[in-house]
């Protein structure tokens, strides 16, 4: 009887065992061979803003460069369409995906579609729900900035312009997207440690200049009291201005705007007194992911968050920068 035991325990052992390695197989990133020339998909989210492209820009330029045959599309501000564009890259066949994802819940299937596939995924400047998929596992990595510490920068600087006393209408950027949701939580946890500082309404501007300017104007007949705003991105920035001067307001004097992505008519904006701050996120992801690929492709292992540096735009600067900007 106790031999029997034994044997019964040793074959449970043996399971479980197989078991784990069957799951830690399971969760094996696809391989990547290296060779001179791949066929490589990036899955724009939009080209409604001179960021998105630039970052286009970027990997076509890199394209030749890196030895890619690089199938590029534009999901034109739609989820459902970058999804279907991810599929289409999977039934290609392509060696690998570069994806900025519009959403952070949405693209998630394709890109377990696309790791199941045996594509590897790059997620660039945007990323997807941590809770469910999670680089090194489902993903490669993730090239981009740090959103959260982009949004505390912009907050410190506005509070030191201030002198910390500021009604603060807040321009958020596309609903669900991690840019938006990790530049709002920096920013706001920074201000609310100021009690001088009020947040008066926040909303979305889709991160599209139009969409800005419109929801400035409804905020600002609410809120005529606005002494600040901080705007997720350059492009719901200017649309707020262009708001302020609409109504009869001086931004930049009756009205301090601080704003993220460090674009040429940000740094124009700065350089006209118009705008207080931009925090760079760059879109010159070409290099950097040529760079990484051929990382994956040589059996290094991948950092989980391939960090992008950001610089911060004022007066002091602005005018020495604007030559390099977008």
């Amino acid at each position: 009887m106790k031999t029997v035991k034994l044997m019964l325990a040793a074959s449970a052992a043996l399971i479980i065992s197989a078991g784990a390695v069957s799951l830690a197989h399971a969760q094996d990133l696809p391989p990547l061979a290296k060779k001179d020339h791949y066929k490589v998909g990036f899955a724009q989210s939009e080209s409604n803003n001179p960021w998105r492209i630039a970052e286009t820009k970027s990997f076509q330029d890199t394209a030749p460069k890196c030895g890619w045959d690089l199938v590029a599309t534009d999901a034109a501000s739609s989820a459902a369409k970058q999804v279907a564009d991810v599929d289409s890259m999977i039934a290609q066949g392509v060696d690998a995906i570069f994806l900025p994802p519009r959403e952070e819940k949405p693209l998630l299937p394709a890109v377990l579609r696309a790791k199941k596939a045996g594509i590897p995924v790059f997620l660039v400047d945007r990323s997807v729900d941590a809770n469910v998929a999670k680089a090194g596992r489902d993903y490669v990595t993730f090239l981009g900035s740090d959103f959260i510490d982009q949004g505390h920068r912009a907050a410190d600087w506005l509070i030191k312009a201030t002198g910390g006393k500021a009604k603060i209408i807040e321009l958020e950027g596309t609903t669900g997207s991690s840019p938006a949701n990790d530049r709002k939580k920096g920013f706001d946890d920074a201000v609310a440690k100021e009690s001088g500082m009020t947040i008066l309404a926040s909303q979305s501007g889709d991160f599209a200049r139009d969409k800005g300017r419109q929801v400035m104007e409804t905020l600002l007949q609410a809120h005529p009291d606005v002494t600040a705003v901080y705007a997720h991105n350059d492009e719901m920035a200017i649309g707020a201005i262009q708001a302020l001067e609409a109504a009869g307001r001086k931004p930049g004097k009756d009205v301090i705007i601080a704003s993220i992505d460090g674009t040429r008519d940000a740094m124009q904006a700065i350089i006209d007194g118009k705008l207080g701050v931009t925090v760079e996120s760059s879109p010159f992801f070409g290099p950097l992911s040529c760079e990484t690929m051929k990382r994956y492709a040589a059996g290094e292992k991948i950092e989980p968050w391939v960090k992008v540096s950001d610089r911060i735009f004022t007066i002091d600067n602005a005018a020495a920068s604007i030559a390099g900007a977008y």
